[in-house]
């Protein structure tokens, strides 16, 4: 296998290096690509000296005869013949956006465009950067054209913040560049799945709502699409992009969501109920604003419906998956919710750690099967979450008959 290990300008690009030497040692062939920022960070002999070839830092060659020139002009066309992939690693936000909008400005850029074969991206850069609803609509257009995304880690990231952004460590990034490209195995499914949190309203300015980010959700509705589903996304008030190609359909209130859900629920095969929605609803809410002199020091509630227990009951041959969000005795609630729900899946965080659950952009869970099994999901992306998720409900398929 030959591929083309190309290097973005970025503080991570160190790890490159042994991305590099972890490909080598598989027997993989590597051609190295830098541009002009990354080597401000590392130099190009590192590379020449683990590959043993000769790496490219720019379009032209600097000195030689007329043919050495010409030969240098049309070098990306043979180095994207002579690969199998390109990964590009770490990828930051202006690579990203030039391979999504076309831009060819250098030898990287006018090799993506040359490359007929998989595209594997690795970004790495700022939280913000990485959040910017720029990046995040460049992303999806890179998904959309079959590419991989190898999500970036959470972590304390060389700006000296913390959060998402960090470049995946170098033996995550071989494993899913080496493992098989995903195929469209949910093509002709219809999936419908719920995200994010409610908000019961106390008064106008008020409401009883949870910490729920919607990501896990969001992260799902993606991985089911770029399998080749089709998605009606469910969404509560979140501060997320929608998936590029999912029809979203937004909701405030429990009732709200109860109510699209079950006008979406004939043509969907499969319900993925990811919501986190309130449980208690206040009974009477005010038409005002409640000033504080004055107030009410309590708050007569009513529990809200229960979406899941209500599919359970009707979801017919459709695979149901719900989640559980708990503080203790995961496992324990997790397989009585199964019960209870009549659901053939039930996904279980424990909230309130670190890295994981509510407003992270990880998680670790526990998947409790219908049939007694647990498959126990270590901590990744949420992204890595869905896709593992998916992969047991495709297994269920093939073990109960259902029909996806």
């Amino acid at each position: 296998m030959n591929i083309i290990l190309a290097i973005g300008g970025g503080i991570a690009a160190y790890k490159s290096a042994e991305l590099a030497r972890l490909l080598i040692q598989r027997g993989v062939k590597v051609r190295v690509v830098m541009t002009h920022a990354a080597r401000e960070f590392i130099a190009p002999l590192t590379f020449a000296t683990l590959t043993g070839q000769k790496v490219i830092t720019s379009m032209f060659s600097s000195a030689g005869t007329a043919d050495d020139t010409l030969a240098s002009a049309v070098e990306h066309i043979s180095v994207a013949r002579e690969n199998d992939i390109l990964l590009v690693a770490p990828a930051t936000a202006d690579i990203l956006a030039k391979f999504a909008h076309g831009i060819a400005n250098d030898f990287l850029t006018t090799t993506y465009l040359a490359f007929t074969g998989r595209v594997a991206l690795a970004p790495a850069m700022n939280k913000e950067m990485w959040a910017h609803p720029a990046t995040q609509t460049n992303l999806t257009i890179l998904r959309e054209r079959g590419h991989l995304i190898i999500e970036p880690d959470s972590g304390f990231l060389a700006c000296g913040e913390i959060g998402a952004g960090r470049l995946a460590e170098p033996e995550r990034i071989l494993q899913a560049v080496l493992s098989p490209p995903r195929t469209l195995d949910l093509e002709g499914d219809h999936f419908l799945i719920t995200a994010g949190p409610t908000q019961e309203p106390i008064d106008p300015v008020r409401f009883i709502s949870n910490r729920s980010s919607g990501r896990m959700g969001y992260a799902l509705a993606q991985a089911a699409l770029d399998r080749g589903a089709k998605v009606i996304l469910v969404s509560g008030p979140v501060a997320l992009d929608p998936p590029r190609g999912a029809e979203v359909v937004r909701v405030q209130t429990g009732a709200e969501m109860r109510e699209a859900v079950f006008a979406h629920l004939e043509h969907a095969t499969a319900v993925i109920k990811c919501a986190a929605v309130a449980d208690f609803r206040p009974a009477a809410p005010a038409a005002k604003k409640i000033k504080k002199k004055g107030a009410p020091v309590s708050i007569a509630l009513d529990p809200v419906a229960d979406i899941l227990a209500e599919l359970g009951r009707v979801k017919g041959d459709r695979l149901l998956i719900g989640f559980a969000a708990e503080t203790e005795n995961l496992l324990e609630y997790a397989r009585r919710k199964l019960e209870e729900k009549n659901c053939d899946m039930i996904v279980a965080n424990r909230v309130g750690v670190a890295g994981a659950g509510f407003e992270s952009d990880t998680n670790e869970v526990l998947l409790v099967m219908r049939g007694g099994e647990v498959v126990e999901v270590p901590r990744a992306p949420k992204r890595d979450v869905a896709d593992t998720i998916l992969g047991q409900m495709l297994r269920l398929r093939k073990m109960a008959g259902a029909r996806l």
